[in-house]
């Protein structure tokens, strides 16, 4: 049976696929607006992905880091699980989903139209909690959800690029928190020594559809733009993301609110990236903290 760690989870919205396993299911913030006619995530703006057809996943709640800014609950890790098969996690999508976001169907500012669009999502986020890449079996599932016609965005940390290399998303995204090695033990404070490995997964980049994403932690990680420059250049990746870290969550016992840069501070980041690379800021969402750079060879 699956670990009470995750009983908290349960209490704050997760979702379970099987009684033995952690993978979960849990409708966003940005979904459960956009299904009530409000602001949309800032995937929709930048990929035109529809938040209220976006569901958000995980096969597994096992990490291989401890990232001070993480917002999840790394508190409620599970050590030991079965994992699940990938065709139950497609079996169970739409139920999860439906469940998830049940309780706001009665709301007068749901519309029918909307709510029969929600119940046919289009794209799966696989980055709710844990690195997906610690589940076995996450290629054959990201090829199934595929086949299934939707979508798909992989979330990774980048510690296991021989997983990834065999991954075909619709969308691969590989974390780049810090500018060295120094700083990313840290502030992401892996398991093991994996620097080499993030660099590894990196250079997967370029011969895909693929997003660098930068979580900006004031006073941490904010500095050698040069750096982080260098390394986006090199792994020729599509999309950068620089995204501001909020102080949210369990990130909340770790790190201060001072930690927690504006938008104009992300934004100047950005730029000063852009300064040194090939790339050109071509969107923002300042709700979200966040700027979009893309490769200028497309």
């Amino acid at each position: 049976m699956r670990s009470k760690a995750c009983n908290p989870l349960v209490r704050q919205g997760y979702h379970f696929f099987s009684p033995a396993s952690s993978a979960a299911l849990k409708p966003c913030m940005w979904t459960v607006r956009a299904l009530r006619g409000g602001e949309t995530c800032y995937k929709q703006r930048f990929y035109g992905i529809e938040s209220h057809r976006c569901v958000q996943m995980t096969p597994t709640l096992k990490c291989n880091q401890r990232c001070l800014f993480c917002w999840r609950s790394m508190e409620h890790e599970v050590t030991e699980e079965e994992e699940i098969d990938p065709a139950a996690i497609l079996a169970g999508i739409h139920r999860l989903q439906k469940k998830g976001l049940s309780g706001h169907k009665i709301s007068p500012l749901v519309t029918p139209e909307k709510w029969d669009e929600a119940m046919r999502p289009a794209n799966i986020a696989i980055s709710l909690s844990g690195e997906p890449t610690c589940y076995s079996r996450l290629p054959e599932l990201v090829d199934m959800l595929g086949d299934a016609g939707f979508s798909t965005f992989l979330v990774s940390n980048g510690t296991r690029p021989h997983v990834l290399s065999d991954c075909r998303p619709f969308q691969l995204y590989v974390s780049l928190d810090a500018p060295d090695e120094a700083v990313y033990r840290k502030l992401c404070r892996p398991v093991e020594d994996t620097w080499e490995q993030v660099q590894e997964s990196l250079s997967l980049l370029g011969t895909r559809r693929s997003a660098i994403r930068i979580t900006l932690v004031a006073g941490w990680n904010d500095a050698a733009p040069e750096r982080y420059a260098r390394m986006i250049q090199d792994s020729g990746a599509r999309y950068v993301e620089v995204k501001g870290y909020m102080h949210v969550g369990y990130s909340r016992l770790r790190l201060s609110r001072d930690c927690m840069p504006d938008h104009a501070r992300v934004a100047a980041f950005a730029q000063s990236i852009a300064k040194y690379c090939d790339y050109t800021c071509i969107d923002e969402s300042p709700v979200s903290r966040v700027v979009c750079l893309e490769r200028r060879d497309i």
